[in-house]
Parts: structure tokens; C-alpha cells; sequence
């Protein structure tokens, strides 16, 4: 499902570079053997100009690091004819000026329709949802609003930058919501790491939107936050983090069972990473049906009893996973392991870990930028199935999920929803692909319409 450089290699830094070419036979491979010997791969190449000596093309490179693409630079200067004329930062470039907007769904062209958009035309509106609260859903932008709120504590593999630099984030969130279930949204930062502002701030502004979406906030702030402000508001509150990628994780699930022929009554599952992802995708899987779960953290297996680096959230996960008290490290826990589902860290796998696995292993290494361990990787130490966050991410869920409850305008997001989103997700799937492709409109379609059939 990766179709392009620029989807396989999103992990890397990113440069678009304007080279000087000689015009003469082998002039270009000159240059791609430089950039080469310094480890960059080249993605698109685009001729911008054509002289009698000479040919300007941009070429999309990717670097590793910012010392590789440095020495990739010094590398094509010291080569004689060739000039570097410009670099730019594709992904800086496509964000400059943010990404979202306002925009009008009405026109407003003329002063009668200034009349009817404001004063006095307005003033009918408004005495009629006075009458009648609930066609504010009908006759605002409320019933097609969702919010965005973050505190930047949690952001993608980034951690804790703070809600300045999450705000791309929010608004590439924004996009995908918009574009695939023609919802608007609005990001909010919230600069509070205590979960009472939170709620209380989100609450006060609850009225304005149909439902309140939770983003990259930090475990186990974030429970307490979904769970207060759920009991205050009328409308879904859903944590992306959390139930985005465990209804896609599920999804996923149901359609390696399905190819490998195991069953989820009797897979054993390790899941690396308590936070909000690891911990919501162990319950949702559990309320599925699936048995033998065993959850780790950096301190390795969590088990009943155990003191080291628990809280109250891991200590109530504890009483229901890992049954046989397995007491180690991931290394220990996957041992004979049918799944893993890492929502943790960079390279926290190794082959040797992999080959340690039940045969017919499923792997699913969701670290994002990157993965726990490359699907590469994991398919040469004998997996069968292994998958990234590039193909099992939550954009396939929270669109069609969101869709559905405010099309059935629920009061919050249940797990029959849940399920119904997944099992949806897993149907619509290719004869071997796991998920379908997210680009796809109708995926969300058929995904809304079935939530909204499950509240």
C-alpha cells in the first residue's frame, strides 16, 4: 500500500534540491552516484529548464540525517560543472501559513444577501432555535463541528514539545477530518498539564461543537481527562490516540486471523506499550473477545503485584492480562507470542525477538516515525504477516467514526461503534491486504454509515 518515495520514506528529512546539470551523456548519474555514496535516495525528478549547456532539474532527496545531507551537498559542489542552486524544505514549505482555515458555505454577494445573512434576516433564525435548542444542530455549523484539543503533551514520536508545535499536528488532523468525512473542525491549545482546567475549559465550550476530540495528550492524563469531561458533556468525547488506533488495530486483527487461521479465542498477544494507544487497544481487544493478552511497558511485563512504574490505570489492566504472571522482558513475553502489536518505540525489537514468535507470527510495529522493527526485518526473521503505522494508522477510523455519531447524533462513542467500524474496515479490505486504503472516500462512507446503524 506505500505508493510513492515520499509515503515510503516520510521517516527522513526531506529536501527538494534545484541542481546545474551539464548537458552531456552521463552527466546525471555522475550526480546520483554522488548523492548515493552519501547514502541519500532520490525520489522525484522534475527538468525545470533546458539550455544549450546545461539542465536545471529539482530533485526530491532523502537524508537520514541533516550531517548526511550536508555531506550529500558538499559532495555535488565538489563535482566539476555541477552548481546547487536553491534547497528548499518540501515539508516546511507545505505548511507555511498553516494548513486550515475558515471558509463561507454561503454567498454573499449582494446587500439582500447580506440582509438574510445578518441583520435583520438573522434575527429569525435566532428566535426560532430560542424556540427550539435542538435546531442549533440543523441551522448553525454546531451539528457539522468538531473540535481538536490538545496540550501538546504527547505529540506523534515527538513527545512532549508543547501545544505551539502540536499545532500542525492539529491541523493536518483538521484535513483529514474534513476531507474524508466533510466534517470542519477547529484545533484548540490548551496550555495545562492539569486535567480539572481541561475539562473545565472544554466544557464551558462544549456547546459550540457535535462532538470534542481529545489529541496527543499524555497517558494517564489523558483517561482522566476523557472520562471527567464525558460524564459533564452531552456530546462524544473520543480520544484519537487511544480509540483511532485501537479500532484500526482491530480492524487489522480480525483480517490477519482470517489469512493466518488462527483463532482470537486462543492467539497469544503481546502488546508493547502501556499508554494511551497500548492501553486502549488491550481493552478494546479484550471486550472483542481475544484471551491471552500480555502488556509491557520499559519495565517489561506488567503482572498483578508488581510496584516498579505503575499507576492506577496499569494496576486495574494488570487483573485481566497476562494471566500466566509472565515476569521479564519484551524478549521474555514474545516467546511463543502468535501477535505483537508494538505502540512503543524505535527498534525496540530484534530479529532474534521475531524468530522467538509462534510460527505464522503477526507483527504489527507501530511507532511512528519509526517502527519497532521494519516490516522488512520482521518478514526475513519469519513472520508472516508484518505491517507499520503507514498502513495500520488511525486515519482509517476516526473519520468514518466521527461521521457516523454525529449523522446518528450520539451522546458518546460506544464499543458496539467501535467494533462496527472495525469489522467494516477489515470487509473492506483487499483479498491479502490487511486494511484498506484510506485514500478512498467511500471506505469512510461505508464506515460511517455503519457506526451510525451500531448506536
Amino acid at each position: 500500500m506505500i505508493n510513492s518515495p515520499m509515503e515510503k520514506y516520510a521517516h527522513k528529512l526531506v529536501k527538494k534540491i534545484r541542481f546545474r546539470i551539464p548537458d552531456v551523456p552521463g552527466a546525471f548519474g555522475y550526480l546520483a552516484s554522488a548523492l548515493g555514496e552519501q547514502g541519500a535516495v532520490l525520489g522525484d525528478i522534475v527538468t525545470e529548464n533546458v539550455t544549450s549547456n546545461y539542465i536545471i532539474r529539482d530533485i526530491t532527496i532523502f537524508f537520514d540525517t541533516k550531517e548526511q545531507f550536508n555531506a550529500a551537498v558538499h559532495a555535488v559542489k565538489k563535482l566539476k560543472g555541477y552548481k546547487v542552486l536553491d534547497i528548499a524544505d518540501e515539508v516546511l514549505e507545505i505548511h507555511k501559513g498553516g494548513k486550515v482555515g475558515m471558509a463561507s458555505r454561503v454567498r454573499m454577494e449582494t446587500l439582500s444577501d447580506l440582509r438574510m445573512i445578518y441583520t435583520p434576516g438573522v434575527a429569525q433564525v435566532c428566535q426560532f432555535i430560542h424556540r427550539y435548542p435542538a435546531q442549533a444542530m440543523a441551522y448553525t455549523s454546531i451539528g457539522n463541528t468538531v473540535c481538536i484539543a490538545t496540550n501538546g503533551s504527547a505529540v506523534l514520536g515527538l513527545g512532549d514539545i508543547g501545544v505551539l508545535a502540536a499545532m500542525p499536528v492539529m491541523e493536518g488532523k483538521s484535513m483529514i477530518l474534513n476531507k474524508f468525512s466533510g466534517v470542519s473542525c477547529v484545533p484548540l491549545l490548551l496550555e495545562s498539564r492539569d486535567a480539572q482546567a481541561i475539562v473545565d475549559a472544554l466544557a464551558l465550550l462544549a456547546k459550540t461543537f457535535s462532538a470534542i476530540m481529545l489529541e496527543d495528550i499524555s497517558a494517564p492524563l489523558c483517561f482522566e481527562v476523557e472520562t471527567a469531561l464525558q460524564a459533564r458533556v452531552n456530546i462524544p468525547v473520543f480520544h484519537d490516540d487511544q480509540h483511532g488506533t485501537a479500532v484500526v488495530i482491530l480492524a487489522a486483527l480480525l483480517k490477519a486471523l482470517k489469512l493466518t487461521g488462527k483463532k482470537k479465542a486462543s492467539v497469544k498477544m503481546v502488546i508493547n506499550g502501556a499508554g494511551a494507544a497500548g492501553m486502549a487497544a488491550c481493552k478494546l481487544l479484550l471486550e472483542y473477545g481475544f484471551k491471552d493478552i500480555t502488556l509491557c511497558d520499559r519495565a517489561g511485563t506488567i503482572y498483578a503485584g508488581r510496584t516498579d512504574g505503575m499507576n492506577p490505570y496499569k494496576e486495574a489492566i494488570a487483573t485481566v492480562t497476562n494471566r500466566k504472571m509472565i515476569k521479564g522482558s519484551l524478549a521474555d513475553a514474545l516467546k511463543g507470542a502468535d501477535i505483537f502489536i508494538g505502540v512503543s518505540s524505535a527498534g525496540v525489537v530484534s530479529p532474534v525477538m521475531i524468530k522467538s514468535m509462534a510460527s505464522k507470527a503477526v507483527v504489527f510495529s507501530l511507532a511512528n516515525p519509526v517502527p519497532e522493527i521494519w516490516p522488512h526485518e520482521a518478514l526475513d526473521a519469519g513472520a508472516a504477516i508484518a505491517m507499520d503505522g503507514r498502513t495500520i494508522n488511525n486515519a482509517l477510523a476516526f473519520p468514518g467514526l466521527i461521521k457516523g455519531a454525529l449523522h446518528a447524533r450520539a451522546a458518546r462513542i460506544t464499543s458496539a461503534m467501535k467494533f462496527a467500524a472495525a469489522e467494516t474496515l477489515a470487509a473492506l479490505s483487499g483479498k491479502n491486504d490487511l486494511v484498506p486504503n484510506f485514500m478512498h472516500l467511500n471506505v469512510h462512507e461505508k464506515v460511517a454509515a455503519a457506526v451510525a446503524l451500531a448506536v
